[in-house]
């Protein structure tokens, strides 16, 4: 197959739709199909139909904070990119998609969608997160986009049902965005700056919806807080503020953002995984962490999918309450023998997120779609020769 993928940001992997992008790109590459990108960029790379970044005023500032960039549609690119593919799928329903929806339907290209983008997780930032009504009006506004396709890629059954919940009609793949195969049970020596210390580590954007703030002032309130080296892995606007906070735990906080070879260097030195998030579609860091051999501490949070991979109670704390966290650090760190043995048990169900059995997914998905356009395009000719 020829797979078209549009994504407003692809070359910068800070963000964990772009991460995933690529990684699909990569294994559908590596089963044989041709894939192509049409993303905000420069890039003269035969794989890339490149169109320039979109300016907002008055947004512009907003976006670059939140670490993404929006692109803006060109039709001359678009129609280029879409007569070359079998089949488009986007990523996120903003104004590159729109654009590229509207010209695959006029080209009669088939085409599908994955829901990324969580409405709370624009509502929590913009300070609504305690009413209902943004979000639901949120689902409403991008029903105007999904309403389009027949097939939906939903990285959750989390997300799937709330999309059902909100009217949306189209069929829904539960598929998972999946991990690499480089995140599997794997140990090394801690470095010397980590030696000595029980290392928690949190991976993920530093904006207010993932709750760091949580995870430090847990942290402060453990009975171990003079043995315990906290680790933020990731990049936000909310940067400064955790690493002031930081600063006041006996051993500060460590923050920087890790490519994939130095993540998994930190995550086999490290001794428990925290995610203690309010909104999530499906948290692939989270995953990534367990298969990589760490139990994970998850906030119970009924905005999140994440909480579905906790094997049992002591993986679980009530979402926002950092005092429940500190005692759930404190007993992996009392129970060191159960804390390995779970070690083991979750990184075996880490296996089941492999990307390999995702993509594979993924292409029954694509296939489906095709085969409808082709179906629908029978008809319509049929119809029309009456």
């Amino acid at each position: 197959m020829k797979i078209l993928l549009f994504i407003d940001q692809y070359d910068s992997a800070n963000n964990g739709t772009t991460i995933s992008a690529r990684r699909f790109a990569e294994e559908l590459m590596r089963r044989g199909h041709e894939v192509r990108v049409v993303c905000a960029g420069d890039s003269s790379d035969e794989t890339r139909y490149c169109v320039r970044a979109l300016r907002i005023p008055g947004f512009n500032r907003i976006i670059r904070k939140q670490g993404m960039v929006l692109a803006r549609p060109d039709d001359s690119v678009l129609t280029r990119a879409l007569d070359w593919a079998d089949v488009a799928h986007f990523l996120f329903p903003f104004w590159l998609s729109a654009r590229g929806k509207e010209l695959a339907d006029e080209m009669g290209v088939p085409s599908t969608a994955a829901f990324h983008v969580q409405p709370e997780n624009i509502t929590y930032n913009i300070g609504l997160s305690r009413f209902d009504m943004p979000s639901r009006l949120l689902y409403d506004v991008l029903h105007n986009f999904y309403a389009g396709f027949t097939h939906i890629h939903c990285p959750s059954r989390f997300i799937a049902n709330e999309l059902k919940r909100h009217g949306y009609e189209a069929k829904l793949h539960v598929i998972s965005n999946g991990v690499g195969e480089g995140f599997a049970y794997r140990k090394l020596p801690k470095t010397p700056e980590l030696a000595g210390k029980f290392v928690v580590l949190m991976i993920g954007r530093l904006s207010r919806e993932k709750r760091q703030d949580v995870l430090i002032d847990a942290i402060r309130r453990s009975k171990y807080a003079d043995r315990i080296q906290l680790m933020l892995a990731g990049k936000g606007p909310r940067h400064e503020f955790y690493a002031r906070e930081g600063k006041t735990l006996p051993n500060p906080v460590s923050i920087g953002f890790y490519e994939e070879a130095p993540l998994k260097d930190l995550l086999a030195m490290t001794d428990l995984y925290v995610h203690a998030s309010d909104i999530e579609i499906e948290a692939i860091s989270c995953i990534e962490a367990f298969a990589s051999g760490l139990v994970p501490v998850i906030a119970n949070s009924a905005k999140s999918a994440t909480p579905q991979f906790a094997l049992d109670h002591r993986s679980l704390f009530r979402q926002g309450d950092s005092a429940d966290l500190a005692g759930k650090i404190d007993y992996w760190i009392e129970h060191e023998e159960e804390r390995k043995g779970m070690e083991r048990i979750y990184a075996e169900t880490g296996k089941e997120y492999a990307i390999g059995e995702c993509v594979e997914k993924i292409e029954r998905m694509f296939r489906e779609a095709i085969a409808d356009n082709r179906q629908e395009a029978w008809v319509y000719d049929y119809r029309t020769q009456e």
